[in-house]
């Protein structure tokens, strides 16, 4: 694919442009995080798999979507946003098949990724923001299999979408929680996850 990528400085602006939530800002980079290192991983382009997971969520502070229609508000509203924007088709058509309400089938590894460490990243956050340390550093996959079997506990985190983006992916969840544990403790810093005597 050879179409000019906007640039991650370019992306982030879109983001801090739509969303002033800190928290939804924090989970757009780590999305971001563990989309890079399954490119890696994958043997993918990490810088256009990392915008896909950076721009993700955008639009979702201003066009929520609580009726969950798959053409208006979050996420088919950013999308055209982003389209307007030059963002690749391949990058909107993953976006859009991550809310599973959009009715757009998750072909590529690139949207299958998404789907599978988006939710993810969302409870490995609230396992390690229930630490006294509030350090991902300290986070194991066995306490975020704990954490995802307690109910009440980061509810608002679709459980279903953990163990079957994990299946769509075809990788081991223990091993994929494992893998977005550590992808996001190399930019814990960013994340706002690196411990109470960090910061």
């Amino acid at each position: 694919m050879t179409d000019a990528l906007p640039s991650r400085d370019e992306a982030l602006a879109i983001v801090h442009e739509y969303t002033a939530s800190d928290s939804l800002r924090k989970h757009m980079l780590a999305v971001e995080a563990a989309m890079r290192a399954y490119a890696i991983h994958f043997g993918e382009d990490p810088e256009r798999w990392g915008l896909a997971g950076l721009v993700h969520d955008f639009d979702y502070e201003k066009f929520p979507n609580e009726s969950h229609s798959a053409t208006e508000e979050h996420p088919a509203e950013g999308v055209r946003i982003l389209r307007g924007r030059g963002f690749p088709e391949d990058i909107l058509t993953a976006i859009l098949g991550h809310a599973t309400y959009s009715g757009v089938p998750r072909e590529s590894k690139m949207a299958k990724t998404l789907f599978a460490v988006d939710e993810l990243t969302g409870l490995i956050t609230a396992t390690t923001l229930v630490r006294p340390s509030k350090s991902v550093m300290e986070v194991e996959a066995r306490s975020v299999r704990k954490k995802m079997k307690d109910k009440a506990f980061a509810r608002g985190v679709s459980r279903d979408d953990v163990i079957n983006g994990a299946a769509e992916l075809g990788v081991d969840l223990d091993e994929h929680i494992a893998f977005v544990i550590s992808a996001m403790q190399a930019v814990a810093p960013s994340l706002g996850l690196a411990g109470t005597e960090a910061q």
